[in-house]
């Protein structure tokens, strides 16, 4: 029997997967390449990073997901080249040889020609990035509560969000209810109340792509939230003492990143045209022109829609494209007639700002407040893989809502422990055996007693 065409597919985000599973009854054999071994929730990463879930609440093993498709194979590696000609992807030593290859390799953070900024301003794409987020955000309370100089307690309790999207909307609206709501109970030296939290926007309003309705009642949620909220307000350095703007400087413990993203190398492993994000451009049916048996989806393509806009890059519509590139190929496969040009149908616009606010974009309706909060829980909720991730989120989100608490609020990794450790070091005995009176009468021990 003749051998079934390869399909090689790189990167198990939404359109990778939703690909490799859309082709479970093509007569092809697909392998599925990811240099992680899970897939992952991406627009909640931000409750990651803020406490409010654990990474395994929005992460599910790839080889669990494809464990019953027979003809799928799941390659954990880190792809370093392609060679189109000999229709090989190489992976370090390995070749894996494919007729049909679909790059869905999504996108990481655009720092607009400073990559320094990275190290101290983290975006927020991976569950690594999340992970490392939360650590410095809970860290910061943890070193302000050690401290005595007001100066220094101010800095590190002065979060700064840079990118008015969904998500630094998202991600300043969660920092805020973590300071005024899960923290000041816990504290005793400081109060997490006075965290101070600024989203600043280069541009003229919040969430450009939602109508100026939605945009409005979003800035003026954020407010009263407590965010300090700076459009028209551009970027000119990050450092790890805070952030400088045209007009100022901003004195700060902790920078996240969320203003801008750019695409993978996919476009140079296949020479391919690209935009200025790094995008590959791609003909109607989602091909590389000049390869035929080539695709690009999701964040890796430049896509526009009916009206000649870029398609944007959220997860429906890396998903339709995953879905449109299956049929494409089960055609090809079998000799039927190819699928019409891809057409993306825009399903609307989300973004949650805090407990009881969202804003949602319908095709012919606005949802906002609380409303529009339950609307996109309920989306979330429903998208996410598994009914287990389901109900766990569920029930995490009404204990959120109704406890305030955050019970994702671990510092574990090693940076993390060493910086505590360095901070400790940093301070007079005696201001250790205050604290621990303070906080626990009982362990107050003599001085040079080891009070950890």
């Amino acid at each position: 029997m003749a051998e079934k065409p390869k399909v090689v597919i790189i990167g198990a985000g939404f359109g990778g997967l939703t690909a490799a599973q859309a082709l479970a009854r093509a007569a092809v054999e697909v392998t599925l390449i990811d240099r992680h071994n899970f897939h992952y929730f991406q627009p909640l990463l931000y409750q990651v990073a803020t406490a409010a879930l654990s990474p395994a609440d929005i992460a599910w093993p790839i080889r669990g997901i494809l464990k019953r498709q027979k003809n799928a194979t799941v390659l954990m590696a880190t792809v370093t080249g392609i060679d189109t000609a000999a229709r090989l992807v190489h992976s370090g030593p390995v070749s894996i040889p494919y007729d049909y290859l679909v790059l869905a390799t999504g996108a990481t953070h655009s720092y607009f020609g400073h990559p320094e900024w990275a190290a101290v301003a983290p975006g927020l794409k991976q569950i690594e990035d999340a992970t490392a987020i939360r650590r410095k955000v809970l860290l910061a309370f943890e070193k302000a509560e050690l401290i005595d100089d007001p100066q220094e307690q101010r800095r590190l309790l002065t979060f700064v969000v840079v990118g008015g999207g969904p998500t630094g909307v998202e991600m300043a609206g969660a920092i805020a209810e973590v300071a005024h709501h899960a923290l000041p109970a816990e504290f005793r030296r400081i109060d997490p109340h006075a965290a101070r939290v600024v989203l600043i926007e280069a541009g003229p309003r919040l969430l450009s792509s939602f109508p100026e309705d939605l945009s409005v009642y979003a800035h003026k949620a954020l407010e009263r939230m407590g965010v300090e909220v700076m459009t028209s307000a551009r970027v000119t350095n990050c450092d790890g003492g805070g952030v400088d703007l045209e007009g100022g400087r901003i004195e700060a413990g902790s920078l996240v990143w969320a203003a801008g993203v750019i695409a993978s190398p996919a476009a140079e492993w296949v020479r391919a045209e690209r935009d200025r994000a790094g995008r590959v451009k791609v003909g109607p049916d989602l091909t590389i022109p000049g390869h035929p048996e080539i695709f690009a989806i999701g964040d890796t393509a430049a896509v526009v829609d009916a009206t000649g806009r870029q398609v944007p890059g959220i997860a429906p519509a890396a998903k339709q494209m995953g879905r449109y590139v299956a049929d494409v190929v089960a055609a090809r496969v079998s000799g039927r007639s190819i699928p019409r040009p891809f057409r993306y149908r825009h399903q609307g616009d989300l973004a949650t700002i805090g407990r009881k606010a969202a804003v949602v974009k319908l095709d012919h309706m606005h949802l906002k407040g609380f409303i529009g909060w339950v609307f996109w829980s309920v989306a979330h909720v429903y998208f996410l893989i598994g009914l287990r991730n389901r109900a766990v989120v569920a029930f995490s989100w009404m204990w959120n809502y109704f406890t305030h608490q955050r019970g994702a609020r671990l510092i574990v990794d090693g940076p993390a422990g060493q910086e505590i450790a360095r901070a400790e070091k940093a301070l007079p005995r005696t201001s250790a055996v205050e604290v621990t009176r303070e906080t626990s009468p009982a362990a107050a021990r003599p001085a040079g007693t080891d009070w950890r």
